[in-house]
């Protein structure tokens, strides 16, 4: 019985891996070569003045845009691709946890019988005032 304890938790356990992989991967080497060209530059320039609001370095714009579009792991991959303090990776985490995978919680909602409008409001104000407020809070940590 431990055996095959042990032989389930090793298959679920690569299993798991592979699934994440697919995901952190493509995203870790996309985020990664956009580092090494000029368009990096153009984001960063782009959205510098948004993310400062959060105390955030323009390029983090990225890890916003990619855990609200696709999930929380595509935006570790982009995370782990960008140059970003822990201060700033905090503010990011908890900002995608309130506003992380919309297109597919989204959906969700709509089933539910939840207003989309009032979900994606809630969600979205909830980021960008907890974003705001840590934000602040981070010059001082």
């Amino acid at each position: 019985m431990l055996i095959s304890s042990i032989k389930t938790g090793i298959r679920k356990g690569i299993g798991t891996t592979w699934f994440l992989a697919k995901t952190i991967v493509p995203v870790y080497i996309f985020v990664t070569v956009l580092n090494n060209t000029p368009i990096i530059d153009w984001i960063t320039t782009l959205f510098e003045p948004l993310m400062g609001v959060f105390n955030l370095p323009g390029e983090a714009a990225i890890v916003l845009v990619v855990g609200n579009i696709l999930n929380l792991y595509a935006a570790i991959g982009a995370i782990k691709a960008i140059e970003l303090t822990a201060t700033q990776v905090t503010i990011l985490a908890i900002m995608l946890s309130f506003s992380h995978s919309l297109l597919v919680e989204t959906a969700v909602t709509r089933k539910l019988g939840f207003k989309v409008s009032h979900a994606l409001i809630i969600r979205v104000g909830l980021a960008v005032i907890s974003g705001i407020i840590v934000g602040r809070m981070g010059a001082f940590l």
